[in-house]
């Protein structure tokens, strides 16, 4: 498998991405293509000692930054990073294409240059975020602001999909966020998308199982929670809000005096693994569904672990055929 990378685009970057990739490609082999500055990462590479690993470069000039116009970056900045590996990987020469970069001007590139699957409306972001009992998959987490039931409808399928193929969930259980969990429950769009999901599931093809509310949804209620993406956007920012003050929270309690840090040493192990269950580092990156080939939008601030978790996301979804198992139920995913 060959893999794609943006180097240049990111909070962190080109170091922390070029770091990624080498600890991705060490630890998983397949190959790696750097698209970037070449000068720049090749004297990174060298520091890395990563002169024998299958990492190879390919120079593009410029950078797509945050501040760049998402909806004409791609096409003024022909040869970012970013441009150049869209076009890698619509062309065929890498399996899938990963990057830290502007979201905005990545899904706007990935529609114009590697095109949505035939039939997909629009494409979405999904985001892994933490519930009891594992993960839940939040789609649309901001790609799509404005929805109609057929995208919401569409949500639904590829993120049973990818819950199914990826995440290794079995029949995952789809619930449409909602402000209460009766089917009378919701504005004009939630009451005409649960018509559409309730006869999906009578027809065998999704598990709905029915309205879920924000509160529940960390609760494990569903394995795929369906919504639009400024609602998606809106609880994904409050979910890492309130994660990231209740871990400064718990920090400044256990540093309060002697016997609470005595508590914390005992309490070490435990701690570590919530901080991991919580830290977006784990998952590292996410598909746009509904793209016609694979392209990865890693979190803007990825470090070295999140760009190799990225790279592993990538690998699975790559392996799934993904892609693939929605071109084959496009006739279900119409209305």
């Amino acid at each position: 498998m060959k893999l794609i990378i943006d180097a240049m685009s990111g909070d962190n970057a080109p170091e922390a991405i070029v770091s990624g990739c080498v600890m991705a490609a060490r630890e998983f082999g397949q190959e790696y293509i750097l698209v970037g500055k070449e000068a720049v990462i090749k004297e990174l590479l060298a520091k890395e000692k990563a002169e024998d690993l299958p990492i190879s470069i390919r120079n593009a000039e410029d950078v797509i930054d945050m501040h760049d116009d998402p909806a004409t970056a791609v096409r003024r900045k022909k040869d970012s990073s970013m441009s150049v590996a869209l076009r890698m990987v619509r062309d065929g020469e890498g399996d899938a294409m990963i990057s830290a970069g502007n979201t905005g001007a990545l899904l706007s590139g990935a529609t114009l240059v590697t095109k949505r699957i035939r039939g997909i409306r629009r494409a979405a972001l999904p985001t892994q975020l933490p519930c009891k009992g594992g993960r839940v998959l939040l789609l649309d987490s901001g790609a799509n602001a404005e929805c109609t039931p057929e995208y919401l409808l569409q949500f639904a399928y590829m993120g049973s999909f990818y819950a199914e193929k990826v995440m290794g969930i079995k029949k995952p259980r789809v619930g449409l966020v909602n402000n209460g969990a009766e089917d009378t429950k919701g504005d004009t769009l939630r009451k005409e998308t649960y018509a559409v999901l309730q006869a999906a599931s009578e027809a065998g093809r999704i598990n709905f199982v029915g309205n879920v509310e924000g509160s529940d949804v960390p609760k494990g209620a569903c394995d795929v929670a369906v919504t639009d993406g400024f609602t998606g956007n809106v609880m994904l920012k409050t979910v890492e809000g309130v994660a990231g003050f209740l871990m400064g929270e718990l920090k400044n309690m256990f540093l309060t005096n002697t016997r609470t840090k005595l508590a914390y040493l005992l309490l070490k192990p435990a701690m570590g693994g919530l901080k991991k269950m919580m830290s977006s580092s784990e998952v590292g990156g996410a598909p746009f569904l509904g793209i016609a080939r694979p392209v990865f939008k890693a979190h803007g601030s990825s470090d070295a672990r999140a760009i190799r978790s990225a790279v592993k996301q990538a690998m699975a979804y790559v392996e799934a055929d993904v892609v693939g198992e929605i071109e084959n139920s496009i006739e279900y995913m119409a209305l």
